[in-house]
């Protein structure tokens, strides 16, 4: 199932569980693993914190500190700060789902990580039986 994800800056985290969660629904799968996966070189999936945002807003302060947009990269594209970002963040995670549930911690929800928007983009959500 492509998850639609619409960003609206340039640095962005937006949880998308609650869309992981209607395409476990949907598959009808009771336990295996569900793979997430960005389809894209400046977008990355990450899991963290969804219940205090201030959390969101110190990982992008911190990432956008570390590695800066304009730091005289050679991409000729110019969005070199994306793609490594997403090299460090990785473009997927696995979660595993148990009675047709998400196995996460109670303060766990799943992100997708905007390096190089706004734009639109998609999301791969495939649910393993198993």
């Amino acid at each position: 199932m492509i998850i639609p994800v619409k960003t609206s800056a340039r640095t962005q985290m937006i949880d998308i569980t609650s869309q992981v969660r209607r395409a476990v629904q949907e598959s009808g799968v009771r336990d295996g693993l569900v793979h997430v996966c960005s389809m894209h070189t400046t977008g990355a999936v990450t899991i963290n914190e969804n219940a205090d945002p201030a959390v969101e807003t110190d990982i992008l302060n911190t990432i956008n500190k570390v590695i800066p947009w304009d730091d005289h990269f050679k991409h000729l594209e110019g969005n070199s700060a994306a793609h490594i970002k997403v090299s460090l963040f990785g473009p997927s995670e696995i979660i595993p789902l148990e009675k047709g549930s998400l196995v996460l911690g109670t303060w766990q929800g799943i992100f997708f990580c905007e390096f190089d928007g706004p734009r639109s983009r998609k999301v791969n959500v495939k649910v393993l039986a198993g």
